[in-house]
């Protein structure tokens, strides 16, 4: 089927649909897609997502929280969990979502762009969506994605990161999944959550020459930590720094963000975010320290919906995508007050450990059914070292630290 668009906006200009772009290669994952599977898991999977999709709004709590719903089911499931369990997680994950609730007015084809960035709007940018979906697509969510998130002259997919990476992470999961409710929710969290974070991918002035520049994230992150013109920004740790930084602090955050080099070899560069992911969670945290940050889970956990998406995403994206990750990883790093990467954190010596037993803490501790971050970020690690093998076993050494050292989350 061709295309239904003949021109996509990128970097405020207009490229057309055949232009060369710069294309990180890596295979898909593995796709469930449980709709027709016969068997009781994933029937069982598809009942508890459709279940949430229908009950519960995808941002609650004031307008402050989102519904985490799809990302532990899924993560439970694909880490081997059985329909009892499913059916357990559920239950708890629902004692804290609330019912959709009417919005002010209806989003029609003419004016849905004029309430992005208004939470207020969800169940009306949810009815809008599926509409499309019901109407204009036959029920294909994926044409529901192209014209929505990859259309128009400032597209969604350009804001993916606003709400901490939510739409990210949760259109990772339809992916992963062929899933069109989750699909439809990622399109809510996307337009919810559209921000002033779009401006730097939407607007080529933004991206400029710095006055130094690196291939490695990991060793930008470790300039960062000793830059000392960041040490009196913020007296406390916290995502409310965020907005503050880029409001009062612009040109410090883009001088690292425009440094990171993706050069010819975009795939090397990726892999290598993905191990500064993981340890900006884990070897952040001195052994015995507990203290796993809530902030930097989301840093991982978009890392993985960066990898998931990349093999569908269209490639003059694929370089857009992975700066918002960058993006997003520094003003969290920023936030929360750069915290010392120190690989000694993480231990070598797996005493006899293996990803059998990581999985078994992913799915039978006390974090298992009620701790959503937990287990997407234990899934986050496993994809990694599938993804790129893992060399002494350091996703591996990563995981077993942080299931036998978790103790709940700092903020």
């Amino acid at each position: 089927m061709a295309s239904i668009l003949s021109y996509i906006p990128l970097v405020n200009r207009l490229v057309a649909a055949g232009e060369s772009a710069k294309k990180i290669n890596i295979p898909p994952v593995e796709v469930h897609t449980i709709e027709t599977q016969p068997e009781k898991r994933p029937r069982t999977l598809k009942h508890l997502l459709r279940a949430n999709h229908v009950n519960h709004s995808v941002i609650y709590h004031n307008l402050q929280f989102d519904n985490h719903m799809p990302h532990i089911l899924c993560s439970a499931y694909l880490l081997g969990a059985e329909t009892a369990q499913l059916h357990r997680i559920y239950d708890e994950e629902s004692k804290y979502l609330e019912p959709w609730k009417d919005s002010p007015a209806e989003v029609v084809q003419d004016d849905w762009r004029d309430f992005l960035g208004d939470k207020r709007y969800q169940r009306a940018y949810l009815d809008f969506y599926e509409d499309a979906l019901a109407i204009r697509y036959s029920y294909d969510w994926k044409w529901v994605v192209e014209e929505y998130l990859y259309g128009g002259q400032e597209p969604l997919v350009n804001c993916l990161i606003g709400g901490l990476g939510h739409p990210l992470i949760h259109l990772g999961y339809a992916f992963e999944f062929d899933n069109r409710e989750i699909a439809m929710e990622a399109l809510v969290m996307a337009s919810t959550q559209y921000n002033y974070l779009h401006k730097y991918f939407d607007y080529e002035s933004y991206t400029t020459k710095p006055p130094f520049s690196s291939s490695s994230p990991l060793e930008l992150l470790e300039k960062l930590s000793k830059d000392k013109r960041f040490d009196s920004l913020f007296k406390e740790a916290g995502f409310d720094n965020i907005e503050l930084l880029f409001d009062r602090h612009e040109q410090l955050v883009l001088e690292y963000w425009n440094a990171w080099e993706l050069t010819d070899d975009p795939v090397k560069e990726f892999r290598e975010s993905q191990e500064a992911a993981v340890a900006l969670l884990v070897a952040t945290v001195p052994s015995g320290a507990h203290s796993f940050n809530f902030f930097l889970c989301h840093v991982l956990t978009s890392s993985h919906a960066v990898r998931i998406l990349l093999p569908f995403l269209p490639a003059k994206f694929h370089v857009s995508v992975v700066r918002q990750w960058w993006l997003l990883t520094l003003a969290v790093y920023i936030a929360v007050l750069r915290p010392k990467i120190d690989p000694d954190n993480i231990s070598g010596d797996l005493n006899g450990k293996t990803w059998t037993y990581v999985e078994d803490r992913a799915l039978n501790s006390r974090w298992s059914a009620s701790d959503a971050h937990y287990v997407k970020a234990i899934r986050s690690m496993q994809q990694a070292a599938r993804t790129w093998g893992d060399v002494h076993d350091r996703y591996l050494a990563a995981a077993i630290k942080f299931v036998d050292e978790f103790e709940g989350w700092v903020h």
